[in-house]
């Protein structure tokens, strides 16, 4: 990998860990071991934000956090993530996500949140990965009840990149900003699916009687209540989790629920969790009773 692309997730890195402390551009220098202007050109070039905006947007989005969760009142989520004054966090808060701070607080809206991802696993992507093995895959039949999605449909996308092309990769903070559960990415079978629309979709799991919000430009689809084999990989360094995705998704591949008394379920959508290091990779494939 390019020390280039390594030097602007060295600073990334380092703004996540110091995200509430003051964070100058000579600090993220000396991260990046490049000069003050260059490693800002860096930073600009790869993530096509500045340093400033990308620590700011950062910061409003982690204050809306608590401020949805209750965890904090606006002066404390101003001047906690680093904001001079609390008109200042206001106005920057309204013109991020175009609502006051205060109000948002009592009444939480679906927002679109700013998701930092590392320029690192976007050059990971374009590597070839071949590890078929993993250690150990945790397998599970778990219970889904009746329930809605909200999801937010592509055009032709099989899969996440793809996805993020055609609708852009914000869809997934908007998500994150409801406290209905956490986001999903689903793999839609046909009945669901609206003609012209892709396959994979992004979404968030709801209550059959949710009547809150609904973005605009998303579909609420009903999902029956299902059983699912859930297959979990072992915790992983985030940067192998292309390698960890298609480790287990291999192993699914190959697994033959007959074993269990069980048969795959096409009429059911195959779901998959945010890939996070710290619990491994957790995708969901239906199954019902064989006959």
């Amino acid at each position: 990998m390019r020390e280039q692309v390594l030097a602007v997730q060295r600073m990334q890195d380092y703004i996540e860990e110091h995200l509430e402390s003051e964070i100058t551009m000579a600090q993220l220098a000396r991260q990046a071991l490049f000069s003050p202007w260059h490693a800002y050109r860096l930073f600009r070039e790869y993530v096509g934000l500045t340093p400033a905006e990308y620590i700011r947007r950062l910061r409003l989005s982690r204050s809306a956090l608590r401020l949805r969760d209750g965890k904090c009142r606006v002066t404390d989520a101003a001047f906690d993530l680093g904001f001079g004054s609390v008109d200042g966090y206001t106005r920057a808060f309204f013109r991020e996500f175009g609502c006051n701070p205060g109000v948002y607080a009592k009444e939480p809206v679906p927002i679109t949140l700013f998701i930092p991802y590392g320029v690192k696993f976007r050059e990971l992507r374009k590597d070839n990965t071949d590890m078929k093995e993993v250690q150990n895959v945790f397998i599970q039949v778990v219970q889904k009840p009746e329930r809605g999605c909200i999801i937010k449909r592509g055009i032709r996308a099989e899969d996440y990149f793809p996805y993020c092309e055609e609708v852009g990769c914000d869809v997934w903070g908007l998500l994150t900003s409801m406290s209905t559960g956490e986001p999903v990415c689903l793999w839609l079978p046909e009945a669901y699916k609206k003609p012209g629309t892709s396959t994979y979709v992004q979404g968030v799991e709801v209550p059959t009687d949710y009547n809150g919000p609904v973005p605009e430009g998303f579909d609420v689809i009903r999902l029956p209540a299902a059983e699912y084999l859930m297959f979990q990989g072992e915790p992983f360094r985030e940067e192998d989790y292309c390698e960890a995705i298609m480790a287990v998704q291999h192993a699914a591949d190959k697994y033959d629920p007959a074993v269990i008394g069980y048969q795959w379920d096409a009429e059911n959508p195959r779901i998959q969790l945010e890939p996070r290091g710290e619990r491994g990779y957790i995708e969901l494939r239906a199954v019902k009773k064989s006959v």
